[in-house]
């Protein structure tokens, strides 16, 4: 079944790679490049692959591209083996430069939250919003012995697991018991495509993060979104997130988990877009 999935994936949405100053970055995209630009960024666990509901459905009006976030697929890794969420909004930077395109929705779940939300601290160019999806904050606000503790239990699972065997055993805590089978495929499929150093650099990323700093930064419009069902991140961390940002807004996912737009990409779509068309009527209604 696995290898089903991943031709089906890779058929509608085959890999694509530019080269950066600093390395090549692989991504899937889909819609008119005219159209206005989503980006997408993947968790920890993760990969591009694993927006196929969002490349399929959201591609009737916009131009959507799925990156592979540095480590992942078929990107380079970072230079640092313990890089910062800067580091990672860098080079997204570059490879939006390199594409030549403004993205006018960024959406980060988990620790691409972390990603979008530095991206969107650095003063970098968003048309419209930032979503935050299941946003992990980052354990940069606890003392270091319990950051070196929460890093160790990460990378001694992988150790001694590996990818495939990370992707058996950790796929279905990222979704709720609602979860269809195709649902957990993807999330398994994805995870078991996972590069050992590449998740390394991410997992130490996330131990020195702080999203919840980041986001002072920001003034423009933010949606934070978490499943009802999230046993990885619960709604009130994700709700003190989103009062971080002086502009953010907070909608709950009902009955979904960590992986929500994987679980119920017609729910997750339907709330993104609902949030985006108000927003340009709140634009429309002060321009009148």
């Amino acid at each position: 079944m696995t290898s089903n999935l991943s031709g089906k994936v890779g058929r509608r949405f085959p890999i694509r790679q530019v080269q950066t100053k600093t390395g090549a970055i692989s991504y899937r995209e889909s819609g008119n490049s005219n159209d206005k630009v989503i980006i997408l960024l993947h968790g920890i666990g993760s990969g591009s692959g694993s927006w196929f509901g969002q490349l399929d459905k959201l591609s009737a009006d916009y131009h959507v591209i799925a990156w592979d976030a540095p480590g992942y697929g078929s990107s380079a890794e970072l230079l640092s083996n313990n890089p910062s969420a800067d580091d990672y909004a860098e080079e997204l930077i570059n490879f939006l430069n390199i594409l030549k395109i403004e993205p006018y929705i960024i959406i980060g779940h988990s620790l691409g939250a972390l990603i979008a939300g530095a991206y969107a601290a650095k003063n970098a160019k968003i048309g419209l919003v930032l979503i935050l999806a299941n946003p992990a904050n980052g354990y940069g606000n606890l003392n270091k012995a319990e950051r070196d503790k929460k890093l160790s239990v990460r990378l001694e699972r992988m150790e001694a697991l590996g990818p495939k065997g990370l992707a058996e055993a950790r796929s279905s805590v990222l979704l709720s018991d609602n979860a269809t089978n195709e649902a957990l495929e993807l999330v398994r499929w994805n995870m078991s495509m996972l590069s050992v150093s590449g998740h390394s650099q991410a997992a130490h990323m996330l131990a020195r993060a702080n999203l919840m700093v980041d986001a002072a930064k920001y003034a423009g419009p933010v949606l934070v979104v978490c499943g009802s069902a999230d046993s990885v991140i619960p709604e009130t961390a994700a709700k003190n997130i989103a009062g971080a940002y002086p502009n953010g807004q907070y909608k709950t996912l009902p009955n979904v988990g960590h992986a929500s737009y994987v679980e119920d990409p017609t729910l997750f779509n339907y709330t993104i877009i609902n949030f985006v068309d108000s927003l340009n009527e709140q634009f429309r209604e002060v321009n009148r």
